[in-house]
Parts: structure tokens; C-alpha cells; sequence
């Protein structure tokens, strides 16, 4: 008599185990890396911003910047699903969006538009990268990549 109960207490816990487990599992699930969105982004800005004057590596910053876009991401380009733009800081028409960005100087910013608003940030490793075109070009496309993927991270 025992063993016959111990069998159906087994089987009710397995029972309840499956039910339980169909009934909360629905929909998508969550994100499984904390960079990552359950939905792609909207859109995403890469704005290489500069003042009046600007030095050879701030000039080659953009440069490489805007090469690096045109030729990796046409279609998103074309779509309006990317943005790309050299910024004068300095400009009066160019204020709020240098105050969106919290710009200070010279600099790549990049904008990421999905379903919990936007997020910004300053790329600086760029400036590191600046006298090998290659790596520049590599780093950047990998990192808009994943902004368009919905990475922050």
C-alpha cells in the first residue's frame, strides 16, 4: 500500500511539474544577455561632431567614420534605419542636437532609438585607432552592427 502511494505522489509531482511549466512559459522569452533588446531598434545615429577648427586626427576621425558607413551600410542607410552626419558643434542650427548628445569637443557619438527610449555614448576608442584605417574600420562596423542588432552593451 505504501509503495502504491509513494508511486502516485511521484506521478502528481511530475503531473504538476509539467502544467506549471506550460503555464508560465508563453510569449518570447526574456533577453538572455543584458545588452540585448527583445526588439530590433528604431534607428541609430553615428554623428561625428566638431568645432570650427579642427585638427588632421579629429578631420580623419570623421572621415573614417563616414567611410566606414557608406560602405558597410548601404541599406541601412537608405532605409533611414541608419544616420550618419558630420555635426559643427559650434553652430547655432546644431545646438540642441550637441545638447542632446552632451557634446564637449570633437567626437563620435552614437544614438540607439528602440522600445525603451534612447541611449547614448561616446565612442573614444576610436581616437586609439585613428592611424590604422583597417582597424578602425573593423571596430566601428562591428560596434554599429551591434547597436542595429539591438547590443548596447
Amino acid at each position: 500500500m505504501v509503495e502504491r502511494r509513494s508511486i502516485s505522489f511521484v506521478s502528481m509531482m511530475v503531473f504538476l511539474i509539467i502544467v506549471s511549466g506550460c503555464t508560465t512559459s508563453t510569449g518570447s522569452s526574456a533577453p538572455t544577455h543584458p545588452g540585448m533588446n527583445t526588439t530590433p531598434v528604431q534607428k541609430v545615429e553615428v554623428f561625428h561632431f566638431h568645432l570650427n577648427q579642427q585638427c588632421p586626427s579629429c578631420s580623419a576621425i570623421g572621415d573614417l567614420a563616414e567611410e566606414t558607413v557608406n560602405e558597410n551600410f548601404k541599406n541601412e542607410l537608405a532605409s533611414g534605419r541608419l544616420v550618419f552626419a558630420h555635426v559643427n558643434a559650434e553652430q547655432p542650427g546644431n545646438a540642441s542636437l550637441a545638447e542632446k548628445y552632451g557634446v564637449t569637443g570633437s567626437s563620435l557619438w552614437i544614438g540607439v532609438y528602440d522600445f525603451r527610449g534612447f541611449h547614448k555614448e561616446q565612442d573614444i576608442r576610436v581616437w586609439s585607432l585613428v592611424n590604422d584605417k583597417t582597424q578602425f574600420k573593423t571596430y566601428l562596423s562591428g560596434v554599429i552592427a551591434k547597436r542595429l542588432n539591438g547590443d548596447l552593451s
